[in-house]
Parts: structure tokens; C-alpha cells; sequence
């Protein structure tokens, strides 16, 4: 089925009659080629290009839940290309550059918003940092602008610029970013890997897996065994607890990081915006709502839920930033489990185990990635090398001394 404006309009006209499903409801197969644990963005996402760019057949993905239900409907929607090392810069971009394409390529409409997303600057040597970033952003074929107060005020009018503390001194402008609504990312890749053969099986937890002689054969799931020529988990902040049912321990600690949603307003933050004085972003929802969010919680936890002290943080620096927002009310919040790195960069590798492959470590930016880390996962899966793109991304690294440290700012609460 074709979606298309006349589609919609005949539709209507004759009763809606005419829709089918998006995707097969289907039963596992004994075996697969392949098996993509994690039906979430990137799982979807690896399928769909594992079969459409690399001629994968035999693919399943199994999800625990139901699609859309974990991480990739859990975010901010914000996606950006404003990296600054070679290690995460062109692969970041190489994501961005996918979204551009993404609804026509889908044939579905994910709500791909290029507003713009802006980094506040509040000291000189903030100044100086933006620069930099600024600049090679630009050296790896990004976009970015640097802004004073006046650049600022035009786009923004309702700041907070003469903060005592935290005056705002102008910012960088990445105008190719924005937002894409999040779970019909996970619906489009769905329908568009469905088209091409993929088996899509919801409900359906792996428990264990199979491994003899150092080779992966398959997985242990509640609808039964599945064969596999090749596994990849791609399951988000529940990589550890997956992982160790093969007996690997990686360099992950999960944390809760919560986003809110304000009510409806008028129209009127244009793009995204960061706080530089604080872990504080935020932009305006097509319905109307202040979708924002701040620090993780400094706690290990698998559970979807936040504390209020970070509740309070992020509050805080809103209205700090934007004091209009103090008499928005609050209408709903919720929690999504971030699989942090030690270095806040992300794993896309085989592992020691013949047949096994890893997807995670994703920290803040698991949604923005959602087509790059798909299509680098199908390459390694198809080719059994990395992308040129995510060659960074190894789970060695730590080891050999090439941590891609973009942040400084990994799983432990100290480094924030």
C-alpha cells in the first residue's frame, strides 16, 4: 500500500475501507539468517537497510514489547549533526543526511522539522568553545553559525539575557537541525522493512542464548528457540542485562533520563534550544507542548521513572532560562533507560563471540542516530567490517586507549 495525499482524500470519501495493516503479525520460523534483538529505532532501522542496501533475506527483529514502546518513543526528538571529534562528527552527519531522506524513502510521513537548534553561549570561553565546535562541524560537512546577543535576540526575544549570573552572550546556530516525531520513526522503518520480507515479532523477550564452541547459534526466547546464522543485540539500556546472558559484561551502566511535556501553548519557541549555563533543552511539539528534559539521574536503574530532585534541576533551569514558562503547567512526564558509556559514545562492533554483534552505549544520543546506527549495523552484519563512518565506535577501546570522549561525561554522576 502506497501512502499519498490522494490516498488519504479516497479514503475518506469511501469510509476508510480501505487501509490494511502497516506490518505482518507474524509467527517466529525455527531459523533466520539473521536475528535483531530490539524493535525499537535502531533494530528496525538495521533491518530495514540490512535488506534494502545489502540484500539481506531471512531477517527477523523480536521485540519484548510492542513496537515504539521503549526508548524510541521515550525522547526529546531532537535530531543534530553539532559534534566536534573525528570520532562521532561524520557519523552523526552521515545520520543527519539520512533523515533528509528518510519520509520519501519510507513513503511515510515522520514529521522530519528542520527548525534549527541553537547552543547558548554565556561566557567568553564559552565563546571560544562554540568556535571551535563551530568550526569543525563545518571541516566535516556540517552546517553551524555563530551568533552575538543581537543574532540571538531576533530568533529568541522571550530569553533571559541579562541574567546577573548567566548573561547570554550570543550562541551556535545548526540550522539543518530539529525534530522528528519518535515513534513514527519506528512505525516507518517497520512498514518500509515489512515490505521487503523482514519477519517482525512483537512480544516475543529473548531469555538466553545458545552458544557452543565460541559461535552464537541462536536464541532463547518466551515463543520458543530461534536459529540464527548471525545475532545482533540492539536493545538500548537494557544492553547489559541482554549481554550477560551471552557472559559479557560491557562497559554500560543504565540510568533513567527524563523528558516532560508541557500543555498546549500558541506557537512559540521556533526551534530547539540548549541552555549553556545548565543541562537544559527544549523546543515546541506540532500539538503545541514544551517537549524538554535535562540530566540523567544519578542512580543505576532499569526502571522508567525519575526522581523529583532532577524534576526540580531541570525546572529550574527552564525558568531560568525562559521565565514566561513559570505559569505553563506541567502535563505529563516520563523516563527513558539510557545505556551510558564511559566515555558518552556509543559501541557498534562484532564481539569475541563468532556470530554475535553489538549495538549500544548510546548515552544521550540514541534518537538522533536512529538511521546511521541502523545502516552501520546492517554493514557490519552483511560485511563483517565497520562503516567508514563508525570505525571509532569499537568495544575494545577502552582498552587500547582510544576513547572517544565528546563530553566528558559518561555513566558515572561525577563527570557531569
Amino acid at each position: 500500500m502506497h501512502y499519498s495525499g490522494f490516498r488519504v482524500i479516497k479514503e475518506a470519501l469511501t469510509g476508510h475501507k480501505g487501509w490494511g495493516p502497516a506490518w505482518r503479525d507474524v509467527a517466529p520460523q525455527k531459523d533466520y539468517d539473521y536475528v535483531i534483538i530490539g524493535g525499537g529505532g535502531h533494530g528496525l532501522a538495521a533491518a530495514y537497510y540490512l535488506a534494502r542496501e545489502f540484500g539481506g533475506k531471512r531477517i527477523a527483529v523480536v521485540e519484548k514489547g510492542w513496537l515504539g514502546g521503549g526508548n524510541v518513543g521515550r525522547n526529546t526528538t531532537i535530531v543534530r549533526s553539532n559534534y566536534l571529534l573525528d570520532g562521532n562528527a561524520p557519523f552523526y552527519e552521515f545520520s543527519l543526511k539520512l533523515w533528509e531522506g528518510l519520509e520519501k524513502e519510507l513513503n511515510y510521513n515522520a514529521m522530519v522539522s528542520q527548525r534549527g537548534i541553537l547552543n547558548l553561549v554565556h561566557t567568553d570561553a564559552q565563546r571560544d568553545a562554540a568556535r571551535r565546535r563551530g568550526n569543525a562541524m563545518i571541516l566535516n560537512g556540517s552546517d553551524a553559525e555563530l551568533l552575538d546577543t543581537e543574532g540571538v535576540r531576533k530568533l529568541y526575544p522571550f530569553l533571559n539575557y541579562d541574567n546577573a549570573r548567566f548573561p547570554i552572550k550570543g550562541g551556535l546556530l545548526h540550522r539543518r537541525g530539529g525534530t522528528v516525531r519518535h515513534d513514527a520513526v519506528a512505525w516507518g522503518y517497520a512498514r518500509a522493512a515489512d515490505r521487503l520480507g523482514v519477519d517482525i515479532i512483537q512480544n516475543c523477550e529473548v531469555t538466553g542464548f545458545k552458544i557452543e564452541a565460541g559461535k552464537v547459534l541462536g536464541v532463547e526466547t518466551t515463543r520458543g528457540y530461534i536459529g540464527a546464522g548471525k545475532v545482533a543485540s540492539s536493545v538500548a539500556g537494557s544492553s547489559s542485562r541482554v549481554m550477560a546472558m551471552a557472559g559479557m559484561r560491557v562497559p554500560i551502566e543504565s540510568h533513567v533520563l527524563q523528558a516532560f511535556v508541557s500543555e498546549a501553548l500558541k506557537p512559540t519557541i521556533p526551534g530547539v534550544i540548549t541552555y549553556g549555563a545548565g543541562h537544559f533543552y527544549c523546543s515546541q511539539s506540532d500539538k503545541g507542548g514544551l517537549v524538554f528534559g535535562g540530566d540523567i539521574d544519578g542512580y543505576n536503574s532499569y526502571a522508567s521513572r525519575g526522581n523529583l530532585p532532577v524534576v526540580e534541576d531541570v525546572i529550574e533551569s527552564g525558568v531560568s532560562l525562559i521565565p514566561a514558562i513559570g505559569r505553563v503547567r506541567l502535563l505529563r512526564s516520563w523516563g527513558g533507560i539510557m545505556d551510558m558509556s564511559m566515555d558518552g559514545s556509543p559501541f557498534i562492533d562484532k564481539t569475541h563471540i563468532e556470530g554475535l554483534y553489538f549495538n549500544g552505549g548510546w548515552c544521550y544520543g540514541g534518537f538522533k542516530a536512529t538511521p546511521a546506527a541502523g545502516w552501520c549495523l546492517a554493514h557490519l552484519l552483511a560485511k563483517d567490517t565497520p562503516h567508514e563512518t563508525a570505525t571509532a565506535y569499537r568495544l575494545d577501546r577502552f582498552r587500547t586507549g582510544h576513547a572517544v570522549d565528546e563530553k566528558g561525561q559518561g555513566a558515572q554522576p561525577n563527570l557531569h
